[in-house]
């Protein structure tokens, strides 16, 4: 990480600029930085957990106004006109280069200086109002970051499978994603079941919510919790066996992989699914309609997630990803981008 000095586009007529104030840190800023999901040009600034305030407006802009709290998330456009973004479901957008992403996208290129978008762990952003988003008053601006990523890559596979209130989630992985499904899935009613590794992280799972707590390298309890669970939300972000989790799964239960794992994972029975019809699938972030809802969904119920606020120094940063790649981090690191304007 070195500091680095680049340029935004002028101010359109649907434009919005934003003075950053926090920047999430999210493990795909650390897979882009490594190659790890495909080579990026560089210079390359990361970052897709963006909010801060609105000190601009194009002259066509109605959803914001000068002062106000306003995100960015993963995306900045779209193709807008396919089925996929008709449907408010912008981030599979299946039209000529596809979303947008906030950072290391090369479409449309005219709107970029250098032809490249970057991202948040930077000072100021311009985006079109359509794919910027409103934070509500009663949300800590800091600790709300990290919803613009990992709040809505629960909020949307919970809506889109069918988690409802009653039903037992299991979460698998107690990070950054992790956490946020605790939280979420708790807020919407459910009993909530983490496995992790050790038993390390069993008190602070149960301060977010959780009812129970299993330990995934223990024989013992993986057999106790057998056939016990609706809903497994997977955030592990590495290789890792799949079917031990699935045997905890009810009939008709649903099984989804959120972690951007780039290598191919061999271990699924197909057995394991057929016997008990569990539905296996993914899901991206969520659409700008989705993620609003989802902000106000924690709106409601008051969640953010738990944070480490880090300087925006090059050196301090580097130390955040070498402990977020370590799991050592409970749960997300923000930057704190107004400490290096106030310098």
């Amino acid at each position: 990480m070195t500091k680095h000095q680049f340029f935004r586009r002028a101010v359109g007529a649907h434009d919005v600029h934003i003075k950053i104030s926090y920047s999430g840190i999210c493990h795909s800023d650390i897979h882009t930085a490594k190659d790890e999901w495909g080579a990026k040009k560089y210079p390359l600034v990361v970052g897709h957990e963006i909010i801060g305030n609105v000190v601009a407006v194009g002259a066509s802009v109605t959803k914001f106004k000068v002062g106000d709290v306003a995100g960015v998330g993963c995306m900045t456009d779209s193709c807008r006109s396919c089925g996929d973004c008709k449907q408010g479901e912008e981030q599979y957008c299946s039209g000529e280069g596809g979303m947008h992403g906030t950072y290391g996208s090369d479409r449309p290129e005219s709107l970029h200086p250098g032809g490249v978008t970057q991202g948040g762990y930077s000072s100021d952003i311009v985006v079109d109002e359509n794919y910027t988003l409103r934070v509500p008053a009663n949300l800590n601006c800091a600790a709300a970051a990290p919803l613009l990523c990992a709040g809505i890559t629960c909020y949307s596979p919970f809506k889109h499978y069918g988690l409802k209130a009653g039903m037992a989630l299991g979460v698998v992985g107690l990070g950054g994603l992790g956490h946020m499904a605790v939280k979420i899935g708790a807020a919407m009613g459910c009993k909530v079941t983490v496995f992790s590794r050790s038993p390390a992280k069993k008190e602070a799972a149960l301060g977010l919510g959780a009812s129970s707590y299993v330990v995934s390298s223990s024989e013992e309890e993986m057999k106790a919790a057998q056939g016990s669970l609706d809903f497994i939300y997977d955030s592990v972000a590495f290789p890792h066996a799949m079917t031990p989790y699935m045997a905890t799964l009810r009939r008709d239960g649903t099984y989804v992989m959120v972690g951007g794992i780039p290598q191919p994972m061999t271990d699924i029975v197909p057995f394991a699914l057929i016997a008990k019809r569990i539905k296996l699938g993914g899901s991206l972030i969520g659409g700008i309609k989705e993620t609003q809802e989802m902000l106000d969904f924690c709106s409601k119920h008051n969640i953010t997630s738990d944070i480490e606020l880090i300087p925006a120094d090059p050196s301090a940063v580097d130390a955040a990803w070498e402990r977020a790649t370590a799991g050592d981090v409970k749960f997300r690191f923000v930057i704190d981008t107004q400490a290096t304007l106030k310098e």
